[in-house]
């Protein structure tokens, strides 16, 4: 069965998140991500407590690519630290895993 990974990734507005999105969509690096346009967070961050209005993009991907996704992600995104949380799944609906398969470009 296909091993599918969701990484979820928050970003400082809807316009990145859509950038970041279309990207690694467009690189085959994810299947698809699914924009929240609106979630808030409040993290600590140097010291300090903050409070603010983010947007979640929750990506598809195979376990095997995940950590180019990853990579990539981290080298496209504008925060210094950027949340990129990696889960791997059990099982899903077998054509949906199959789709996200054929979707994602395979290693060399």
């Amino acid at each position: 069965m296909t091993s599918v990974s969701m990484v979820f990734v928050t970003a400082p507005d809807q316009e990145t998140a859509t950038r970041l999105t279309t990207s690694v969509v467009k690189e085959e690096l994810a299947a698809c991500g699914n924009i929240l346009p609106s979630v808030r967070s409040i993290y600590r961050w140097q010291g300090k407590v903050h409070d603010e209005a983010e947007s979640m993009v929750i990506f598809k991907t195979t376990r095997t690519g995940s950590d180019r996704l990853r990579e990539r992600l981290v080298e496209l995104h504008p925060y210094e630290c950027p949340e990129v949380l990696v889960v791997h799944t059990d099982a899903g609906h077998a054509d949906y895993l199959s789709w996200v398969e054929q979707s994602v470009r395979k290693m060399p």
